[in-house]
């Protein structure tokens, strides 16, 4: 037997996974989305005729509030959670003992209902921000308390991504820069930040995954007034049963991701190059 062939048949097992698991049930999902939705029936139809009509109302307005209120969100808590997480995980992977570094992943880690119970309207810091003047039921103060409920995810998985980077990372390139007479920080952000970069996307990245595919975190926090795509879609399929639309948004959402990751890898690729 030879050697290209019994590659071949190595991939076998995981080629039937991917074809079962993924490949089929996004080809269903396609065609769902381009069926005419007729209300009463659960789903689409058996038969029902073509039709683009799912995807020309995603150009409405409604729509396209609903995706900025998504991605707007994720993209700062993703900025943020990435900020956040270098120097976190800069300080872990070079200086903490193993208590430490488990003791650190421990403390940052909460829950969404521990940010309701604390800056919703009814929560313990409420009285405070009253007196502050915040409105706690305005949309900015809404919007801030969901990118904060995002980073409680974004920031463990960030610090995560990037221990593996810094640590892969030889401490001896920064000190020769330092030895050369830079300071200890423009040695960091001309030596250290440059060579994880590619640590820093996939972590954005990772981020804004969750971040855009959150759903408790604006149902409970968002108190309706701000909805994610994730639940403009559970909507869709759960609610009204409109099984096209909401499949024709999932389309459209992994396309918006698969442009996202290919956008970000040509960055990553001419920020290699300079």
């Amino acid at each position: 037997m030879s050697a290209a062939r019994s590659r071949i048949l190595l991939l076998l097992p995981a080629v039937a996974v991917f074809a079962l698991f993924l490949a089929i049930p996004m080809l269903t999902v396609l065609d769902e989305s381009f069926r005419t939705f007729e209300p009463g029936p659960i789903g689409s139809v058996q038969g029902a005729p073509l039709t683009v009509e799912n995807y020309a109302e995603l150009l409405r307005p409604v729509y396209v509030q609903y995706f900025a209120q998504t991605y707007f969100p994720s993209f700062c808590a993703s900025a943020l959670a990435v900020t956040f997480a270098f120097p976190i995980a800069y300080y872990i992977a070079r200086n903490a003992s193993p208590w430490v570094r488990r003791a650190s992943l421990a403390v940052i880690i909460g829950r969404v209902y521990s940010l309701q119970l604390t800056f919703g309207s009814t929560g313990i810091l409420a009285p405070v921000m009253s007196a502050l003047g915040l409105d706690v039921n305005g949309r900015l103060y809404i919007d801030v308390v969901i990118v904060a409920g995002l980073l409680h995810y974004t920031i463990p998985m960030s610090i995560l991504i990037l221990i593996g980077a810094i640590q892969n990372l030889n401490p001896r390139l920064p000190e020769a820069a330092q030895s050369l007479g830079v300071s200890a920080f423009k040695s960091h952000l001309t030596v250290t930040i440059p060579l994880c970069i590619r640590g820093l996307v996939s972590a954005f990245l990772v981020s804004m995954t969750f971040g855009v595919s959150a759903f408790v975190i604006p149902w409970i926090l968002g108190r309706g007034r701000v909805l994610f795509i994730s639940n403009l879609i559970y909507s869709r399929f759960s609610e009204i049963a409109n099984y096209p639309s909401g499949a024709a948004i999932s389309i459209v959402m992994m396309v918006l991701s698969i442009l996202l990751i290919y956008v970000m890898s040509k960055l990553t690729t001419l920020l290699d190059r300079t």
